[in-house]
Formats: structure tokens, C-alpha cells, sequence
């Protein structure tokens, strides 16, 4: 929403706070459209199986859905939930979550960043690449997490960046990983940015996979990491860090 692409998720890019929840680090090869604008769009959910329209205990609810961001209160966003008025259209009369799409679809560039096990294929082809290179990253990420490697390393940079262009997609046998997961690592290593999860719908479309169901993401900063650092383990991993001699600075 702040029309960023990060351009360089990695491992060691994340950072695991002391409350254990995570961050970002390292924005130097993030690109920003200084001329471009995020255009918030408004998605309903599909309706509930069943029902077709909103009964009398939920118009109200329906009513305060369709006139109100539905954002966390801790998220300011960019752009107006709202284009002003022109005429407005007739409501629609359907009982679904409203959902908005606000992320940079139209900033593009031809630069060559990144690390190179992580390369988008449109990043390495040099044919241009926009906010799905991140969606490919995060797939990269993903698998890495389950099976402790990248999908396409090869012995050399050169045969990696061959095998990110035009080998398939291939999971081990070992360790077996939820189907859930192996879908959502499939969608998301598309080869053509345009098929790939996210290209339009953005961080939505990820977040409505069925990997993630039971995730509440408006309170997910609200909810228990399942891993907090003990505050005695970090207070060793700084002290054997200073033993080597090397300065340590504290955020």
C-alpha cells in the first residue's frame, strides 16, 4: 500500500523481534514509484452458500461493511478507501466481507537486483519486472523454510539463473509437506508474472489461500508468535558476538 517493491525477501532479511513477531530489514533494493499511486479497489467476498441476500439482523452490518475501511486501526492508508463521488451506483444487496486492493500494479523496471537464487525469471529475461517479483520471492522463501534449499540452485550463479528460467518446478520426496503448501508454492513460482498468484489481486489473493485459513490478519499483531526468544538466549548470542571482536549495534 506504500507503493513499495521490497525486491530482496530472503532469510537473513527477517528479523525476529524480542515479542517474536517478524520484521523486514535491509530496503536497498527496494524500488519506490515516486510518480505512481496505489488505486484502492473495493472486493466483495463471495456470498455464504445458502444465502443469496442480507436478512433483517444483518443489514446493518452489510450497511456498515459497504461505507467503512476495513482496516486495522494501526494502518493509515495512502490513498482514500474512496473515489470522491461521481454519481454513485446502486448498492448492492449482498452480505459479503468488503476486502481492499491497494498495492503499486503499475510500477515497473528493467533493473538487475537481487540475490540470485531468488530472481524472478522476468528480472533475469531483463523484460521488465513490477510488484510480482515479490510474490515469487515469497514462494522461494516458503520452500526454503520446508526443505532447508532453494527450488533452482545450481553448482554456479549461471546455471542457477538457467534453471529459474526454464526448469520445472520440483518438490523432494522427503519431507512431506502439506498439500495446502505445495499449492501455494506452485501458484506462487509461475513462471509468467501475469499467472502468478498476486499478479492482480495482490497480497489478497495469498492471504485467502487455503494455506493460511484460520489466520485472523486484521489482529495478527495482536495474536502469540508460537516462538519467542528467551531474553537469556539473546543475551549469549550478543556476548559470543562481541568475543569475535566486532561491535554490535542495539535497536
Amino acid at each position: 500500500m506504500m507503493g513499495i517493491i521490497y525486491r530482496d525477501l530472503k532469510p537473513e532479511n527477517v528479523l525476529i523481534r524480542s515479542d517474536g513477531h517478524v520484521m523486514l530489514t535491509d530496503f536497498d533494493l527496494s524500488l519506490k514509484g515516486d510518480d505512481t499511486t496505489s488505486t484502492a479497489q473495493i472486493v466483495f467476498d463471495q456470498d455464504p452458500p445458502g444465502s443469496t441476500s442480507c436478512n433483517e439482523n444483518s443489514k446493518n452490518q452489510c450497511a456498515l461493511a459497504m461505507s467503512s475501511c476495513m482496516l486495522p486501526n494501526c494502518i493509515v492508508p495512502s490513498v482514500a478507501c474512496f473515489h470522491p463521488k461521481r454519481g454513485r451506483r446502486k448498492r448492492s444487496s449482498r452480505c459479503g466481507s468488503v476486502e481492499i486492493v491497494a498495492e503499486p500494479i503499475e510500477i515497473r523496471s528493467t533493473s538487475f537486483v537481487g540475490t540470485h537464487e531468488y530472481l524472478a525469471p522476468e528480472v533475469i529475461s531483463g523484460e521488465g519486472h513490477g510488484n510480482g517479483v515479490d510474490w515469487w520471492t515469497l514462494g522461494v522463501f516458503i520452500f526454503e523454510l520446508f526443505y532447508g534449499m532453494t527450488p533452482f540452485k545450481g553448482l554456479e550463479h549461471e546455471l542457477t539463473l538457467a534453471n529459474i528460467v526454464a526448469r520445472a518446478l520440483e518438490f523432494p520426496k522427503e519431507p512431506m509437506i502439506p498439500g495446502a503448501a505445495r499449492d501455494l508454492i506452485s501458484q506462487l513460482l509461475v513462471k509468467d508474472s501475469t499467472m502468478r498468484l498476486g499478479s492482480t489481486m495482490g497480497a489478497l489473493a495469498i492471504k485467502h489461500h487455503p494455506f493460511f485459513n484460520g489466520v485472523n490478519w486484521a489482529l495478527l499483531r495482536c495474536a502469540t508468535p508460537p516462538y519467542i526468544p528467551s531474553s537469556d538466549k539473546c543475551k549469549e548470542l550478543v556476548r559470543l558476538y562481541n568475543c569475535t571482536n566486532n561491535t554490535i549495534d542495539f535497536y
